[in-house]
């Protein structure tokens, strides 16, 4: 089986049946809530669903005589399954999904009521488009804007805990301008520019026939922790920003490697069995589950799909989990880096290329130094990473993610790319010659004659780099674990667009029209051998962590773009207003709007923060702080009063009072800083970062300092230990 096929419908996976209606095999649920595939198939004339799968399936425009036919079979479809509202259901540019719901429920002019749903319903709505970001695209009085359906990702029924159920029409948002207020609407440009751009190159091979377009293909991991919602609640850093604003990190952590992979505890698994059994409903295609390395930390991944389905896909995962984990007692914490000192978060980005046909572009399959197309897709991205390792990183900046970047296994913040040791040895010959050979693993001999011999990988893996090919696809592990995805893919689809535009004109070139076999072969080693020349300095196989790598990477002229503060700028060059627009994936006004709203967002962010911190301080901590100050006072005048030495406690009550006098003087600084703002959101942006986070750190450290000397029954927080271990 091709793993890069789009298996979201039909493929046969097992579940917990208990959570269902008794189905008899997984192809029983597997995609029921979803409106496509089978329900499509049964419901719609066949002309109609042959016009609309080939929509689906190839990109091509919605023909709009086939829309009423195709709404009235979705209502129909949803009432039967007990929905009684619609909405049009889009990613704005606040990073979560929207929704606003009507019901199905028309009355009419005689009293009575019909349900309807017509095909001007199910293509175009029209929600408030000044309240959501813009960048300064609509203002407050600008308020039109328009949904549109995107035909190419399934509609699907969503059903909360109360078993209210919803119709969610995946669609696009845009201004009455026509520009995009969304995610999605450049993310399918960008698809769309990458397609294009690859057809290319499938030609200049002369491996084009029967293929109509190329997709990028996407499976996101997804890692979050699991906390007792009680707990949870009692945390106002938890409710307000996702993160432990303070916690003295536990006695044990994950020093002892014991929970990655171990046995999964039984509520747990059934939160998972039950996320999985609704996001099969869906169509997402689960598939895996396990503990990751932080006591309390999991992971759930997918199949590959098709991105843009995979992108609504993942957005729903995290709908899923945290609806589920409030039914079992659990609060789930998608945040990066919800604890410090503990793993962080990520959703590793597992992306490739793939023909209409089926065809894994980034499959190097045996005899690689022969597989020349391969070896020119490889080049692209490469070179794509290095001329834009900016923008890359840019694409996955914020508040949250600059907590776990070069952090307890995620990977730094310089852009590299890994690519193992068959690939960096064909790289190595095509400097120095022509390819002859590619490298093979062998097999594993594991001693024991009752265990059988393996093959072993040409290459290792690398856990410490940022883009790392694994096979048969780039894992970009730097993407955050909050991130919606829909956004550093869109990036990363328009700079590999770029690099693919660039080696098929200098293939082209170089080739000529009709060229023969020799004369191809003899252009793609030229046009190979100059681009890896030029652009290898961003492959970097080692340790990703060491400090040796870094001072490497300065050497090389590779960005180190540390924080968010540091990094959006690389959306306001014109290097990068360029080629958004050349492939019509962004206009300037559209690329200025996200970066305002990114570095709003940052701004906004780090403000909730640290109103959040001086509130726990002051209502909470500083009161903790002072009843066990007075505790221990106390203390020491009944002991001194009672004519008995005292020494080690009222050494203890100085440092304690020194301690809450730490957390005084630190709170007040930030409190000082706070108040002061800018206008310009770049300049209140490199404010914050220079100053207001590290005066919080400074926060923290004090709050961290106390907790580990205040009396467990003073304590006004539930501690690490507590989330994390006493279950």
């Amino acid at each position: 089986m091709n793993p890069f096929n789009n298996t979201s419908h039909g493929t046969q996976m097992s579940a917990n049946t208990s959570t269902f209606d008794n189905p008899t095999r997984a192809s029983d649920y597997f995609g029921c809530m979803t409106f496509s595939g089978d329900t499509m198939l049964k419901r719609l004339p066949s002309d109609v669903f042959a016009k609309l799968q080939r929509t689906m399936s190839q990109g091509t425009s919605l023909d709009p005589a086939i829309a009423n036919t195709v709404a009235v079979a979705m209502k129909d479809w949803a009432i039967e399954h007990g929905a009684t509202h619609y909405c049009h259901w889009f990613q704005p540019l606040t990073g979560i999904t929207a929704e606003k719901h009507d019901a199905f429920l028309n009355p009419m002019s005689d009293g009575s009521a019909i349900e309807q749903f017509s095909g001007n319903q199910l293509v175009i709505g029209e929600p408030d488009a000044s309240s959501f970001p813009s960048g300064g695209i609509r203002d407050t009085y600008e308020a039109r804007g328009y949904t549109a359906w995107d035909a190419t990702s399934p509609a699907f029924l969503l059903r909360n805990p109360s078993g209210i159920t919803t119709l969610c029409i995946p669609t696009a948002f845009v201004s009455w301008t026509g520009e995009a207020l969304d995610k999605k609407t450049p993310l399918l440009r960008s698809i769309q520019a990458l397609s294009k751009q690859a057809m290319r190159i499938l030609k200049i091979f002369g491996h084009d026939a029967g293929v109509s377009h190329v997709v990028g293909t996407l499976g996101c991991e997804q890692e979050y922790f699991l906390v007792e919602r009680e707990q949870a609640e009692q945390r106002l850093d938890l409710m307000m920003t996702g993160r432990t604003m303070m916690g003295a990190n536990p006695p044990k952590g994950h020093q002892l490697d014991d929970h990655y992979f171990g046995a999964i505890p039984d509520r747990v698994l059934t939160f998972m069995a039950e996320v999985e059994a609704r996001l099969f409903e869906l169509g997402v295609p689960a598939k895996t589950r396990h503990n990751e390395v932080a006591p309390s930390q999991y992971e759930l991944a997918p199949m590959f799909e098709n991105a843009n389905i995979a992108v609504d896909h993942q957005m729903i995962t995290m709908q899923v989990l945290r609806m589920v984990a409030r039914k079992y007692g659990f609060e789930c914490l998608i945040h990066e880096k919800p604890f410090a000192g503990i793993n962080g978060s990520g959703k590793h980005n597992n992306w490739s290329m793939s023909t209409s046909t089926g065809i894994n572009l980034l499959d190097p399959r045996a005899d690689t130094h022969t597989n020349m197309q391969f070896l020119v897709f490889l080049t692209a991205v490469i070179r794509a990473v290095d001329l834009h390792a900016d923008m890359l990183r840019a694409s996955i900046a914020s508040a949250a993610n600059d907590h776990r970047l070069g952090a307890n296994e995620a990977p730094p913040a310089i852009m590299s790319i890994f690519l193992g040791d068959m690939l960096t040895d064909i790289l190595d010959q095509l400097q120095t010659g022509s390819p002859k050979k590619t490298k093979t693993g062998g097999e594993l001999d594991l001693g024991a004659t009752s265990l059988p011999h393996i093959p072993r990988h040409a290459s290792d893996r690398n856990r410490t780099s940022p883009f790392a090919f694994t096979g048969n696809k780039f894992e970009f592990r730097a993407v955050g674990s909050t991130s919606a995805v829909a956004w550093p893919n869109t990036v990363l689809n328009t700079i590999v667009t770029e690099s693919i535009d660039f080696l098929a004109t200098e293939l082209e070139k170089k080739a000529g029209k009709n060229p023969s076999a020799a004369k191809l072969e003899a252009a793609v080693k030229a046009v190979l051998k100059e681009n890896i020349k030029a652009h290898r300095r961003v492959c970097f196989d080692g340790d990703g962590y060491g400090e040796a790598w870094h001072k490497e990477a300065e050497k090389r002229g590779l960005p180190n773009l540390r924080s968010t503060a540091e990094s959006l700028s690389a959306f306001s060059t014109k290097k990068a207003r360029d080629v958004f627009a050349k492939y019509q994936v962004l206009n300037a006004r559209e690329l200025e709007a996200r970066y305002e709203v990114l570095v709003e967002n940052y701004c906004t962010v780090i403000g909730i923060e640290t109103r959040t911190i001086i509130q726990m301080v002051r209502t909470q901590i500083l009161p903790a702080g002072l009843r066990t100050q007075e505790e221990l006072a106390t203390t020491v005048g009944a002991t001194l009063a009672a004519d008995v030495d005292c020494a080690e406690t009222q050494a203890d009550l100085r440092h304690y009072v020194g301690l809450v006098n730490d957390l005084r003087v630190s709170v007040a600084e930030l409190e000082k800083l706070a108040a002061k703002h800018h206008k310009d959101h770049a300049i209140e942006m490199r404010f914050l970062h220079d100053n207001i986070v590290p005066a919080t750190a400074r926060v923290r450290a004090a709050c961290d300092a106390l907790e580990r000397v205040t009396p467990d029954d003073n304590w006004p927080l539930p501690t690490y230990a507590e989330m994390l271990l006493m279950k």
